[in-house]
């Protein structure tokens, strides 16, 4: 998709390349979306996902008004850009999200149960050509919350900060719209922030897609791991089919499904780009807010396995090794050396921070291992420094090892290892780590 996009629309200037697109998407979407909505009215039953307190939701008609506004938002947003890549960054988020909507709403259609009241003025009017196309169907996940997370995005970094407080408030009221307008019932806003969340993952600014550079492992431990978390993902999906005719809330479980499904795309060869991590220890938005699941479960991992031990130890010249630090841990360090993905930095820090992503229990690639262990050496000149990772058992002891050894600190692993062991702190360094911090060397 994205190659042939980029061939069709290679030549077109911004105004040009946004009409384009948009030629193409909005058929595409009436066409799509409407012939959802048909097949789901062929149906003898569709089913309904709604709590019984939903009843107690009012009915605003007036709130019709930003339900429809999204409509030329989402136009508008295609000029809005500064380079046709910027474009097709966007027409391609927007594509994902029809896409996948629609392929839900054709295989699992579900129905809406409110029966509106009539309504009279600008907003009856709206309403009737509202429901002249979109029938009661089309339901979860919410196209129109999953398009609205990913116009939110584009244009709240491109407006004025004076005018964005508005923008919040008007996303906020196009937002609950779809209930107040008795357009959805509530299980359908967290699915469609998921489907959003997924596309502006998906689409990140400012850098490539995380699949982009996918290329299976050749690592059997990389691929091993990447099993476990799709099983992880299955098990999640399983429960949410299973659990949702009992209550709606199941759905929920779609979260940490596709927590771990991507996850699982990172070890079988997408690597650390999928946590979108940069070099200051921040992650992009999307990337915090989709994997958030799995990062949770990282920090209790954390919390269990280093709770009795020093968050970090010294191990030489003002270089200290260490598990994942909290702030009041971080500003002890004049730099952090950050060896994970899967965590970011924490708010508010006053080191300096120094990411290099990796995968957890993954091989570590040898440029960069080497290139953090040279940054080790320089950082120190300036103060004390952390070399971290979750738990400070592997991935920094590699690094602190590669560091002991090039700058001459240590004759050889053994060596290295055995005063990384008088440090008091636990290392589990494999054979092929030390083999790694070894090559080079010679």
């Amino acid at each position: 998709m994205e190659k042939a996009g980029s061939t069709f629309f290679r030549a077109a200037p911004v105004p040009k390349r946004a009409a384009l697109w948009l030629v193409f998407l909005a058929p595409f979407f009436y066409l799509s979306y409407g012939g959802a909505n048909w097949l789901a009215s062929q149906r003898a039953h569709v089913p309904n996902l709604a709590f019984a307190w939903e009843s107690a939701i009012p009915f605003l008609g007036w709130t019709i008004i930003p339900y429809w506004s999204i409509n030329l938002f989402y136009a508008l947003c295609l000029f809005i850009n500064t380079t046709p890549r910027d474009v097709d960054r966007l027409a391609r988020r927007y594509l994902t999200i029809q896409i996948v909507a629609v392929a839900c709403f054709v295989a699992f259609p579900l129905e809406a149960i409110f029966v509106r009241p009539a309504t009279s003025g600008l907003p009856g009017f709206m309403f009737a050509v509202l429901g002249g196309f979109d029938k009661p169907f089309n339901q979860a996940p919410s196209l129109h919350v999953a398009l609205l997370v990913v116009i939110w995005d584009h244009l709240r970094g491109r407006l004025p900060r004076r005018a964005r407080l508005l923008w919040h408030f008007w996303c906020f009221l196009i937002g609950a719209s779809v209930l107040t307008t008795w357009q959805h019932h509530v299980m359908d806003i967290p699915t469609g922030m998921l489907l959003g969340l997924f596309a502006a993952w998906l689409f990140p600014r400012d850098a490539g897609s995380p699949l982009a550079k996918f290329a299976m492992s050749g690592d059997p431990k990389s691929r091993r791991l990447g099993v476990y978390y799709l099983c992880g993902a299955v098990i999640c999906l399983g429960l949410a089919a299973l659990c949702t005719p009992l209550t709606a809330a199941a759905l929920l479980l779609l979260w940490p499904a596709v927590a771990l499904a991507i996850v699982a795309v990172g070890y079988f060869g997408a690597g650390p780009q999928i946590f979108q991590k940069r070099a200051d220890g921040r992650a992009t938005l999307a990337s915090r807010w989709l994997l958030a699941p799995y990062r949770l479960g990282a920090l209790i991992n954390v919390w269990l396995w280093t709770r009795t031990m020093p968050a970090s130890v010294v191990i030489a010249d003002g270089v200290h090794l260490g598990r994942f630090p909290r702030r009041h841990e971080a500003d002890r360090f004049a730099t952090v050396i950050d060896m994970t993905g899967e965590l970011q930095r924490p708010g508010g820090t006053l080191a300096r921070w120094c990411s290099f992503p990796t995968l957890d229990l993954a091989a570590l690639d040898k440029i960069q291992t080497f290139a953090a262990a040279n940054h080790v050496e320089a950082a120190r000149q300036q103060g004390p420094v952390l070399v971290c990772c979750a738990l400070g058992f592997q991935r920094s002891a590699c690094v602190i090892m590669r560091w002991l050894l090039i700058s001459g600190r240590c004759e050889n692993p053994a060596e290295a290892l055995r005063l990384l062991e008088r440090a008091g702190r636990r290392v589990h360094l494999p054979a092929r780590s030390i083999h790694a911090a070894m090559e080079g060397l010679q």
